[in-house]
This record gives structure tokens, sequence and C-alpha cells, in this order.
């Protein structure tokens, strides 16, 4: 699978412009490097693909957006879903790109890229053993950091549309073949209750913003959440900038609401963008 965005193009067009026959470049986002000839009409691509220069000058002019290129001809990663009435797309970055949803970005973009997003919060649930539960798919950077520790994953995505994206994203290929990750489709609103109790170590909730998931704010939320949570279990809750005017005002409910469901030692996260609780 090859897939191109606007910083890959730029590399590709310098390369021409600079006379060379050959580049070393990424085909997937960044993952990966390698070399392909350069020539008169072209970039040729190991699939057997030509993409035009003309195609690499449109790259460009397209900043952010993904490109699959399948026989040399480019299709942007961007899906409309019927079901929740929101366009999904695949956002570039200089590293992993995340996921555009009605317009919101699943992850921190400035000054950080989504895999070291991913990373900080992930690390205030050290050490990460045994089940865990990862309440929002998205792009599957969660749950396929969990999976190297865990001994399962269990993760929850609300939109087939996003794991469309996620299938195309070249980041998220493992989440298909780790063995220890299940992968389920519904609200996690709805899913949560359905679990046993007390049945896993670690949760990591990061929800979309609160105007496009108000529930998984909710207090009633909250005490499933504590419900299937184990006995010194602990939970990661996603907020936003803790350090903004309106971070601050939706960490004060969170927090309220966690410690009315049962939760201790809510404790604040700037650095990841949300706050820990204890069970």
């Amino acid at each position: 699978m090859i897939v191109l965005s606007h910083v890959q193009a730029a590399t590709l067009l310098a390369a021409k412009d600079a006379g060379c026959d050959r580049v070393s470049v990424s085909l997937d986002l960044n993952l990966s490097v390698e070399k392909v000839p350069l020539g008169a009409e072209g970039v040729s691509l190991p699939d057997g693909g030509l993409l035009t220069w003309a195609s690499v000058r449109a790259l460009v002019k397209r900043q952010g957006s993904c490109y699959l290129i399948e026989a040399g001809q480019p299709e942007k990663i961007q899906f409309y879903s019927e079901a929740t009435g929101r366009a999904y797309s695949l956002l570039a970055t200089e590293r992993a790109p995340t996921m555009l949803v009605a317009g919101f970005p699943m992850h921190r973009i400035r000054d950080i890229d989504p895999h070291e997003d991913t990373l900080r919060k992930m690390r205030t649930l050290a050490p990460i053993s045994g089940a865990v539960l990862d309440t929002t798919t998205g792009l599957g950077y969660t749950a396929l950091e969990a999976a190297r520790t865990a001994s399962r994953v269990l993760t929850i995505e609300l939109d087939p549309t996003a794991l469309e994206v996620a299938r195309l994203n070249p980041w998220s290929a493992e989440l298909y073949s780790f063995p220890n990750i299940e992968s389920r489709i519904g609200n996690a609103f709805d899913a949560v209750p359905a679990l046993p109790s007390a049945s896993f170590a670690r949760i990591f909730h990061d929800p979309p913003t609160f105007q496009l998931a108000g529930e998984l704010y909710s207090g009633d939320f909250y005490r499933e959440l504590h419900r299937v949570l184990q006995a010194n279990g602990r939970l990661y809750h996603y907020i936003g900038d803790l350090n903004s005017a309106h971070g601050n005002t939706v960490s004060k409910g969170v927090i309220r609401r966690l410690g009315e469901a049962g939760f201790r030692r809510v404790t604040r996260h700037p650095e990841a963008f949300g706050v820990t609780a204890d069970k």
C-alpha cells in the first residue's frame, strides 16, 4: 500500500528539480524510506505504477491531505458517514497522521505529532499489563501501544467509517494483525454497560470533543467505567488543554463527576491533556 501527502510529494519534486534520477522517500507516511527511480514522465513506484509529475505537483498543493496511490492514481483518503453525518479524513503531519472527524483533529498536532501525543497519554497509565479497555478506537494508535504489553485489548469504535480510514493508514496497519486486540463496533456508552464488572486493569478513555460526544463525559458513563475497572486499576481520561479556559472548565466538571462515580486520586496531567483516576 502506497500512501503519500504533500510532505513526500515535495521531496519528490525537489529531487526532480535538482536533476536526480533516484531519491529516498517514504511511501507510507514516514514509517519507512526507500529509493524510487525518477523519470521524465514521473516517479516509478514499487507496485509498477507511474505517478506523473502533474500528479506530484497537485499533491504538493493539497496541504494536509493524504492520498492512496494505486496504479499511479492518487485517491484522497476521505469518507462520509451516513450513520453519523460526519466527514472522516486522514490529515498529514511531519510524522504520524491524525484523523479529522467533522473537522476536528483526533490528536494534538501543534508542536507535537500524533504518535508522541499517544505516548504521552499512555505514560499516565504505566505500567500497562493485564486487560485494557480502549473506549474509542479512532486510528487505533492507543490500542496498538497498549497491546505491546497488555494481555488483551478491547477497543470500541462508534462508526465503521473511522475504521475505513484506519485501514488505509500505514500507521494503523498492525491494528488488524495483533492477536490480542479485539475490535468492536458500537457506541461505548451502550457497549460498556454490557461488559463484566472488574474486567479491566486499565481504561483509556479518549473521547471526541464534548460537542461531538457529550454522553461520554456523563456521570452515568463514568459509573459504568468504574464498575468494569478492577480494584487498584487506573483510568486515563482525555480532556484537552488543561491550561486553557475551556479545558479548565471541562476538567472541573469531569473531576467532580469522576469523584461522584467512585474514583479516587483524580490527578491532572497537563502534559497529556487529561486526568487519571484510580479505583
